[in-house]
């Protein structure tokens, strides 16, 4: 038996899916692990992609999309291994994150899942890191603004668990699917992702049922990138609907004995939340198709190359022949530690720092942008030498 089966659902973002199993490929090193693909009827051409340039990896290439939890399913019904991690493909691991949730597991046998420290591409911490169950009090609390407007009360601020600290391994109920590893003995135990869910809740729902089977769920203060979302359009009207129809899945699954005073409240705010963001989309489409939004031109970034000479000779090429605006410097975690963070970037405009992967490994771009202050115009971006392209959460260039 192996000792671990990552999973991945892939759904048309094959340049972010072949970085994040690059990551792997260094992740699993000395580990007796495997990779499983399941690839939910890309159009982008994943499946022959992945098998060329990945022969270690195991594609499972659907014929429909099948949601998230039925593809994950699908995977993990196919493999044996003693671990199960469920890892989205707009991500990317450091070099010791198996290794070091792999060692907590073993060591703490009531853990039947683990969840890590996600980081945003400007180097923020996700706050779907750690978050509570949402109980019909908790789901009020966040949808009616307690929650952001008191967020370190144990009480409002459940849903997050925002005061818990951030670099200490914790309790938490809910672990997200972006980076979730499960216990298999605990999946045995109380079944795979609910399929009622297409997309979004599967997470929530499969950690309370690891919760009441008598097992714990922890947070580990190991970090990945997680851009989120690449392969989702959150302005649609299916997101709105597939998004508020798990949380009203989820409600009337393990909160259907819910007094009505309790029960109708929080069904009348998702209701409501969903009606909201359906009313704001039309408002801006409408205004859109009459002329009456302001056009507004996107200011010109600045990327700034961190690398090897070779790596940045190539990276000239590439801001040539796509008209970037664009600086260089020769480095590496050896001779420049902190990166970007001893530059003089400019102020006011939108900057992308690009590290070359063969000069920074993933662990050193994770830690310098999580030590910088937060400054959400300094976006972080990636050079792989392997593959010769550009990759940043808005595009990948070549």
């Amino acid at each position: 038996m192996k000792k671990i089966t990552v999973v991945i659902v892939n759904y048309n973002v094959k340049h972010y899916l072949e970085q994040c199993l690059i990551s792997l490929r260094e992740a699993l090193e000395g580990l007796d692990g495997e990779v499983v693909v399941v690839d939910n009827c890309s159009k982008d051409g994943s499946v022959e992609y992945i098998r060329e340039h990945f022969e270690e990896v195991r594609v499972i290439d659907n014929t429909h999309n099948l949601g998230f939890a039925r593809a994950n399913n699908l995977a993990i019904r196919q493999t044996e291994s003693e671990y199960v991690l469920l890892l989205n493909p707009d991500t990317f691991v450091e070099a010791n994150t198996l290794k070091e949730a792999l060692s907590f597991m073993d060591a703490h046998p009531k853990a039947g899942g683990v969840g890590v420290q996600m980081l945003k591409y400007d180097g923020t911490k996700a706050m779907e890191s750690r978050r509570g169950l949402p109980t019909p009090m908790v789901a009020f609390y966040k949808m009616c603004g307690l929650c952001e407007r008191f967020p370190k009360s144990r009480r409002f601020g459940r849903y997050y668990m925002s005061y818990l600290p951030w670099d200490e391994p914790a309790r938490i109920d809910v672990i997200s699917g972006a980076f979730c590893l499960l216990r298999r003995e605990a999946l045995d135990k109380v079944g795979l992702l609910d399929e009622d869910f297409f997309m979004y809740g599967e997470d929530i729902d499969l950690s309370y049922r690891v919760l009441k089977g008598g097992y714990e769920n922890w947070y580990l203060p190991l970090k990945i990138l997680h851009y989120k979302g690449e392969s989702t359009e959150k302005s649609s009207y299916k997101y709105v609907h597939v998004f508020y129809e798990a949380m009203l899945i989820f409600f009337r699954k393990h909160y259907a004995h819910a007094s009505v005073f309790m029960s109708l409240p929080i069904k009348f705010a998702i209701y409501g939340k969903a009606l909201c963001a359906l009313i704001e989309m039309n408002v801006k489409r409408i205004r859109k198709s009459l002329g009456f939004a302001k056009y507004r031109q996107r200011e010109t970034p600045l990327y700034v190359f961190m690398g090897t000479e070779s790596s940045l000779t190539q990276c000239k090429k590439i801001t040539e022949k796509h008209g970037l605006t664009a600086e260089y410097h020769i480095a590496d975690e050896q001779s420049a530690p902190e990166g970007h963070l001893t530059l003089s970037l400019p102020e006011g405009q939108p900057v992308y720092v690009v590290y070359d992967t063969k000069a920074f490994s993933y662990a050193s771009i994770l830690d310098i942008f999580s030590r910088r202050p937060v400054e959400k115009r300094v976006l972080m971006g990636t050079f792989c030498p392997q593959t010769n392209k550009l990759i940043t959460a808005e595009e990948v260039l070549r």
